[in-house]
């Protein structure tokens, strides 16, 4: 039995989730959470007990002096309860942030499901984020999918035919279904040509997305101006790589095509209703990211440079080239291009094509 101290009686709940692991290409996904959790100053109220659910080999506990005292930090799971107010619209969200776990993924789903129970959450929505043959010049493409045909047709949404691999994304719709709880996963398409995160625009894209299904505008903070940056930052780099530039646009020339019948009213109409819900909302504190400790900024944790590109090919790093610049400081770029390569542990392959 699940017992809940402090914890109020909410408002049409909604759980939303987010796993950090595989399935969540360029943290977009958990830094999504992490977004909600700072911008409407979320309150944890539980957290799974670690020992239960992970391998500290896999994911290693990290120490930290606080005040000169050290102190251990274990990856876990953990639920946190805010109130999105927007209008007159109130609506209670229950934040489930963590790292997807190492075993038990039955018991791990049990136990999530149970808080949701106990909370009347009417539907849970799951964030994930996967690699893809997409161009960073476009919008992000973001796919709903559920199990429960009834809800695919309601709420303007694909009926899942994934078959293969998943992670603990679909464990987690599936055991929803199971259980006769709504579920919804929301799937952001990374480019796998720069999938290093922090990637803010796929975070934005999802956010964009879950805000036209659960109907409370949510505060975006500096996360446009971040995701603006972004694109920036990833054009330059393409434009100083002639094969990769190449690549982009044979990207774009799919992508457009195969998107000529989206120009369409209901897309138009669904754009012009974000505008006006946002034409006077106010501006919010910057973006989080997704972290064991909990939220912090963009870059917590983390390196916030200027992303570098990946083959199109082999799915390796491609550094930057160096410019005249560059040579002014001697060999200093080419020994960060080194420790770049030498540092990323994962290729495109490695990631999932999972939307199951």
């Amino acid at each position: 039995m699940i017992e809940l101290e402090g914890v109020p009686e909410l408002i049409d709940p909604v759980m939303i989730c987010a796993f950090e692991g595989w399935n969540d290409a360029g943290d977009a996904a958990s830094t999504a959470v992490g977004h909600l959790d700072r911008e409407w100053k979320g309150e944890v109220f539980a957290s799974l007990d670690a020992e239960d659910y992970y391998d500290f080999q896999v994911n290693r506990p990290t120490v930290a002096l606080d005040n000169g005292v050290r102190k251990i930090t274990w990856p876990t799971t953990r639920l946190s309860v805010v109130r999105a107010e927007s209008g007159d619209k109130t609506r209670d969200l229950v934040l489930v942030r963590g790292i997807e776990p190492s075993m038990r993924w039955r018991s791990f789903c049990n136990e999530i499901l149970g808080y949701a129970h106990e909370l009347g959450v009417e539907m849970v929505v799951v964030l994930g984020a996967l690699l893809g043959d997409t161009p960073h010049t476009r919008p992000v493409p973001v796919s709903g999918v559920t199990s429960d045909p009834d809800l695919a047709r309601s709420l303007d949404l694909e009926e899942t035919r994934y078959e293969g691999p998943t992670g603990i994304v679909g464990i987690l719709q599936e055991a929803c279904t199971h259980a006769g709880v709504p579920a919804v996963s929301l799937w952001a398409a990374v480019p796998h040509y720069v999938s290093q995160p922090p990637n803010p625009k796929a975070t934005l894209a999802l956010l964009n997305r879950l805000e036209d299904l659960i109907g409370v505008r949510i505060p975006l903070g500096e996360l446009t101006e971040d995701a603006r940056a972004w694109q920036l930052g990833v054009d330059q780099l393409a434009s100083e790589d002639s094969e990769v530039a190449e690549y982009v646009q044979s990207l774009e020339e799919a992508r457009d095509t195969a998107e000529l019948p989206e120009a369409s009213g209901e897309a138009i109409a669904r754009e012009f209703e974000r505008y006006l819900r946002r034409r006077d909302g106010s501006p919010g504190a910057p973006g989080g990211h997704a972290t064991e400790t909990g939220t912090g900024g963009m870059a917590e944790g983390r390196e916030t440079g200027t992303p570098y590109l990946r083959d199109p090919g082999s799915g390796h790093p491609r550094p930057r080239k160096p410019s005249a610049k560059d040579d002014e400081g001697g060999d200093e770029a080419d020994d960060t291009a080194e420790d770049a390569e030498a540092g990323e542990s994962s290729d495109a392959e490695d990631r999932p094509d999972d939307q199951g």
